[in-house]
């Protein structure tokens, strides 16, 4: 999938350590960057003469006529370091929309529960928004957590949307780092905080349509084995994962182990926008992706880390195992799909389709 150069319209401080950035859609663009909410875009720049890639979701609502990504810094980030100095008329490199955390609202009324913190309110945001605005039948529950006030990533437009939906949106906000009259919303989303809400009817696990979970793995992957503690069924929950889980990454020998059973000398083809492209490659040395860029061959990535799923593909012919996998879903890997970035050939040949759906 091409990238695009999009105009950057505006740049809006958020939560004290964030930025909203409004980027300019060409109209003969404009159908590559329709979206449903939930989805993401990767942004790509070059920094300090290398090609930084990173993928940021939607926060604008769907019939806002905007697109629009919060950023928020990281320690040490460096594409977040970089989009904290850009200014409107400045250009990046967009990949349009892609992610599957997606609800797609008009289909009647709904009950979703909405579990985020920090920067994973950004697919929230426009969940809740579109949801709210093309669904007049739909209830929304939003559970934020934050450090404090003032860390609030879109504080005024949550605000504005429980002021405008009064009977159909509650928001909970939880602060860890401040103390507010209710206890139950102080500290951290953990499991306690979560059968506390159930038992107070706040929220109903068992009965949500829909539950989305978003923010740092821990907090993630916590709430969502407890919505399944609480009666949600595994359908019904989905997540998105920012950072992995602590203890979740694979250790240096471990990755070593999983090399080592790999294919050596492979002939890789890929299909991508109809186009066929071939190199070959060592799978004790590299991933489809490593050895792909060495060899010139341009596949789509962003976060390289298993989590974003913008280097799917579907193996139609061989074999490949994963090091690392945190966004396939079961019927995925049933499917035969990969992440390019996580590959190793387990074969003397293979077919990687990332044109597959």
């Amino acid at each position: 999938m091409a990238f695009h150069d999009l105009k950057i319209l505006a740049v809006r401080p958020q939560g004290g350590d964030a930025v909203a950035i409004t980027f300019d859609v060409p109209g003969d663009a404009a159908d590559k960057f329709h979206f449903t909410p939930g989805q993401y875009l990767t942004l790509r720049a070059e920094i300090g003469g290398e090609d930084v890639r990173r993928s940021y979701s939607i926060c604008s609502p769907r019939k806002s006529g905007r697109l629009e990504v919060g950023i928020r810094a990281i320690e040490g980030g460096r594409f977040s370091g970089f989009a904290s100095a850009l200014k409107p008329g400045d250009m990046l490199k967009v990949m349009p929309p892609e992610g599957r955390f997606v609800v797609a609202p008009g289909g009647g009324g709904h009950d979703y529960l909405l579990i985020a913190a920090g920067s994973g309110i950004t697919p929230m945001l426009s969940i809740a928004a579109s949801v709210l605005e093309e669904e007049p039948e739909s209830q929304v529950t939003l559970i934020y957590g934050n450090r404090t006030t003032n860390s609030i990533m879109f504080r005024e437009e949550l605000e504005e949307l429980k002021d405008r939906y009064l009977d159909r949106f509650q928001l909970l906000h939880v602060l860890s780092r401040e103390d507010q009259d209710v206890p139950m919303l102080n500290g951290r989303i953990d499991a306690e905080k979560l059968r506390v809400y159930a038992e107070k009817g706040i929220i109903a696990p068992a009965s949500h349509d829909g539950i989305y979970i978003c923010g740092p793995g821990d907090m993630t992957e916590l709430a969502a084995a407890t919505m399944r503690e609480l009666g949600a069924p595994d359908s019904r929950i989905h997540m998105e994962l920012f950072t992995p889980a602590e203890g979740s990454l694979p250790t240096a020998s471990e990755r070593a182990a999983k090399a080592e059973t790999a294919s050596g000398k492979v002939e890789v083809e890929t299909i991508l926008d109809g186009t066929r492209r071939r190199f070959t490659m060592d799978g004790k040395k590299q991933t489809v992706l490593e050895a792909a860029h060495e060899a010139g061959v341009e596949l789509p990535f962003s976060c390289a880390g298993g989590m974003c799923c913008t280097c799917r593909c579907r193996v139609s012919e061989g074999k490949a195992e994963m090091d690392v996998n945190y966004s396939l879903e079961p019927w995925e890997l049933e499917a035969g799909f990969v992440l390019a970035c996580q590959s190793r050939p387990h074969s003397e040949k293979i077919i990687l389709d990332f044109d597959a759906v």
